[in-house]
């Protein structure tokens, strides 16, 4: 069951799809692969210098959108049938890929690993690297026990703040899991962060392409793309994506 590669999904409502794809292109320096899929509604963002995309934009029919995690392994169907032993359900079959959630409503796709193994280079200080899973207070314990569970071999530890948990994965996979602990019992959802050797250049580089700020943190900034969707600017080593030393 071992997870070969990680792919961050940028979920967006289809009416701004183009303005999602033409913003993150830009923020992550890449390229638009061909439309996939019966509505044409997946794009990779293709990186340069000979490296494997790790993002992908997708389309969605109803809702704002958000994240999702998708992990290519070995074997899809093995993948799957711990997953369900650990709590999750299977929302769609699609033979080659299936679309689960997690125990706590969070969608996630399980796919064939086809030899991805070259992470992105960093872009201008910056790294597209996590997605943070937001889950309400009464079911954060079991989301965090049910993703330690489901890759064993990624570092499971507490985060920097007591309402993080965070999800190191195995050297060379190019994308973490964040859990954050809510403040207050609403839908679990997700979102994307980045890691940012300088916030507020990187920051000032995003507002030129079209996004805004929305708010600031302890060490992360909160910025809403030309899509309408909320991400995160994080003070992490874009290289490493931990916390900077000192």
């Amino acid at each position: 069951m071992t997870t070969r590669w990680t792919y961050a999904f940028v979920d967006r409502p289809v009416a701004r799809f183009a303005h999602a794809c033409d913003f993150w292109t830009g923020v992550t320096g890449t390229d638009l692969s061909e439309l996939r899929g019966e509505r044409r509604e997946f794009v990779s963002l293709l990186p340069s210098y000979g490296t494997d995309a790790c993002v992908k934009v997708q389309a969605v029919a109803s809702g704002p959108g958000g994240a999702h995690l998708d992990f290519c392994v070995d074997d899809v169907r093995e993948f799957a049938k711990a997953a369900q032993a650990l709590g999750a359900h299977v929302v769609a079959d699609h033979g080659t890929l299936v679309v689960l959630r997690s125990p706590a409503g969070l969608l996630f796709c399980a796919d064939p690993w086809r030899g991805q193994s070259a992470r992105p280079r960093v872009f201008r200080g910056s790294r597209l690297d996590q997605v943070c899973l937001d889950v309400p207070p009464s079911l954060y314990d079991a989301e965090v026990a049910f993703w330690s569970a489901l890759l064993p071999a990624w570092e499971s530890r507490p985060g920097a703040l007591p309402e993080f948990h965070v999800l190191v994965p195995p050297p060379g996979l190019p994308v973490r899991v964040l859990l954050q602990r809510l403040e207050e019992e609403r839908p679990a959802s997700a979102h994307l962060d980045l890691a940012c050797a300088d916030i507020r250049a990187t920051r000032a580089e995003h507002e030129r392409l079209g996004a805004e700020f929305v708010t600031e943190g302890r060490s992360w900034t909160v910025m809403r793309d030309p899509a309408g969707g909320l991400y995160c600017l994080t003070g992490r080593d874009p290289e490493t994506g931990g916390l900077p030393s000192g």
